[in-house]
C-alpha cells in the first residue's frame, strides 16, 4: 500500500502568526502619580485614623488592592498593617 500525502497546506497558523503582536503601549494608561501618603509627607500610618483607613476598604470589608487604592508598595504595606491593629481593636470590622 502507498500512503497518500497531504497536499493541502495549513493555512490557519499562517493566518494567525501576525495576531501575536503586542499593542503599543496600554489603553488606560495614565501620568505616575504619588500616592496620598506620599503627596502628603506621611512617615506612620495612624491605626486610630478610622476616616482615612476606610478609604482604603470595601463596604464588605476587604482590603483594596495596591493598584485600585493608588498606593505605592511600601505605604500599601504600612496601611495594611494599620487595618489590622484598627481590627483587632474593634475600631474597624473583619467583615460586614
Amino acid at each position: 500500500m502507498a500512503r497518500r500525502t497531504n497536499t493541502r497546506t495549513n493555512t490557519r497558523s499562517d493566518t494567525r502568526r501576525g495576531d501575536n503582536r503586542r499593542k503599543s503601549g496600554f489603553a488606560g494608561a495614565r501620568e505616575q502619580t504619588q500616592c496620598r501618603f506620599c503627596r502628603r509627607g506621611i512617615k506612620y500610618v495612624d491605626y486610630k485614623d478610622i476616616e482615612t483607613l476606610q478609604k482604603l476598604l470595601t463596604n464588605r470589608g476587604k482590603i483594596y488592592s495596591r493598584k485600585r487604592s493608588g498606593n505605592c508598595a511600601g505605604c500599601q504595606r504600612k496601611a495594611k498593617k494599620a487595618i489590622k491593629r484598627a481590627r483587632h481593636m474593634a475600631l474597624l470590622p473583619f467583615t460586614v
